[in-house]
């Protein structure tokens, strides 16, 4: 049987060693930008299964990132991500890592097979839930284990892998494959399979994003705002929003304890917080709506006060 791609040897890997360091970082450039690609092959399930995390953060349901190794990192790095960039509530995010998450600079190496904590870990999922694989190789027992247990209490499974007809994909409702060729360090998928797997959870995470109402005109529209920066960064997006000046942006923002939505729309309208709250449940919390109907509003108003 022929070895998964992630194993196999690189066809400039001969002789890598005894070239010079500028050749060799040259090939280790192509090889990253070559796996970064892969994703445009899997946009259909990147996209449905973005729209399955979405329906699971309305649903009050939870985020669940697994994954062993690298790939545990990947998946970490992406979950670890959303509740500063658009203020995803951390009792609905999760990260099962295998054998937990370094606390130091080892990675734990023995952990890949180690399936026998998985039903007490996995204990609270539910049918409300989307659990988020990724294993380069397809055939990580962990993760295909925990498949198995997701699919066996109905919650909603997206696999993400970078070998082909594995049984990870098969036990996915929203199988990613991410065909990258084989490292240049022959199996370190850190490397070229991280990169693709990264890129692909960002889509994920963008695109649930998107689907929630928390992403306008290329900008964070449901960040928090918790530091000076993005502080100066949520202003800066009521302006550009609504063309208010920065004293009015700052004023709402605080009005609105941070929310930069409910922001946008007070100070676009002179609402109060709770107009520019019901207004925004009246659109399923998105924004552009909501300011579209309220620019109609004042139209209306407007045309009636001419007459």
């Amino acid at each position: 049987m022929a070895a998964p791609v992630t194993e196999q040897l690189h066809q400039d890997a001969i002789g890598l060693d005894a070239r010079p360091l500028n050749e060799v970082a040259e090939l280790l450039a192509r090889s990253q930008s070559e796996a970064a690609t892969t994703p445009l092959s899997s946009l259909s399930p990147i996209c449905t299964g973005a729209k399955a995390m979405a329906q699971t953060i309305r649903s009050g349901g939870v985020l669940r990132y697994l994954a062993a190794g690298s790939s545990g990192l990947m998946a970490a790095s992406d979950a670890l991500e959303l509740g500063g960039t658009y203020s995803i509530s951390a009792n609905q995010i999760r990260i099962h890592m295998a054998g937990g998450l370094p606390s130091s600079v080892e990675m734990p190496g023995d952990v890949e097979d180690a399936t026998d904590n998985l039903d007490r870990e996995l204990a609270g999922l539910s049918t409300k839930d989307t659990l988020i694989t990724v294993s380069a190789s397809g055939t990580t027992p962990y993760t295909v284990a925990a498949a198995r247990i997701a699919r066996a209490k109905g919650a909603t499974v997206i696999g993400i892998a970078n070998n082909g007809e594995t049984e990870l994909l098969q036990l996915s409702d929203h199988s990613i494959l991410l065909s990258t060729p084989p490292e240049l360090i022959s199996g370190s998928t850190r490397m070229g399979a991280g990169t693709a797997q990264k890129i692909a959870l960002n889509m994920l995470s963008t695109l649930m994003a998107m689907e929630l109402g928390h992403i306008q005109d290329g900008m964070m529209i449901n960040l928090r705002a918790d530091n000076e920066k993005l502080r100066a960064r949520a202003k800066g997006i009521v302006c550009q929003l609504t063309g208010v000046a920065p004293e009015q942006a700052a004023s709402a923002l605080n009005a609105a304890d941070g929310n930069l939505k409910c922001a946008a729309l007070m100070a676009a309208g002179a609402l109060v917080l709770e107009e520019a709250q019901a207004m925004l449940r009246s659109t399923d919390d998105h924004l552009r709506p909501a300011l579209e109907r309220l620019k109609q509003n004042q139209e209306t108003i407007n045309l009636g006060d001419t007459k």
